[in-house]
């Protein structure tokens, strides 16, 4: 059993890159520490994510994350929304950022939220709202999605200004060793 503290990315179209289905990959988390699970399926229609996400939870008993659905929000735990997807609700809503955090928080108030950071701005921004954690990152470069920003051993220092748990992405593996975190965002890497 691995120690580090894991957030485990279950992206839907990676798995099936790998032939591994979603009971597959419940199998393989558990020689890991998991303390989340993010479903993000950007290929299914909603009937197959909803239908997806209710095998996982009948499955685990480790939180399950969406990643920017908020129609999907009720049957999971927990929201985890990119910068460019709070920038768009906050268009939608004509609410400013901060005050779309609010309207989640009071809409869903004992759903998990996290937010997308990538520099000591956004960091600052975050301290702000009403989270439960921040995903920093990228900390290398990943095949996975086009990282324009690596910020490799920066991570550490922009770790130390939030408020909230960090959880750093982007090409991290479980054997990394980085200071100043709470827990290892894998994707892709823990299917290897």
């Amino acid at each position: 059993m691995h120690n580090k503290k894991i957030y485990a990315l279950c992206d839907y179209q990676t798995l099936e890159k790998f032939d591994i289905s979603l009971l597959k990959y419940l199998e393989l988390l558990k020689s890991y520490n998991i303390i989340y699970i993010q479903y993000r399926d950007k290929i299914n229609d909603i009937k197959t994510q909803k239908e997806n996400i209710k095998l996982l939870k009948s499955n685990t008993n480790i939180p399950i994350i969406i990643n920017d659905k908020i129609e999907l929000l009720e049957l999971v735990d927990g929201l985890h929304i990119g910068q460019e997807d709070l920038e768009a609700l906050s268009l939608k809503l004509k609410l400013s950022k901060e005050n779309c955090i609010k309207f989640l928080r009071k809409k869903y108030p004992s759903k998990i939220l996290g937010l997308s950071t990538h520099d000591e701005k956004e960091i600052l921004e975050a301290n702000s709202f009403d989270l439960d954690y921040i995903g920093l990152g990228a900390y290398r470069a990943t095949t996975t999605k086009d990282v324009s920003n690596c910020l490799g051993d920066k991570v550490s220092y922009l770790a130390k200004i939030s408020k909230y748990p960090v959880g750093v992405i982007g090409g991290v593996k479980v054997d990394d060793d980085i200071k100043d975190i709470d827990y290892l965002v894998i994707g892709s890497g823990l299917l290897l």
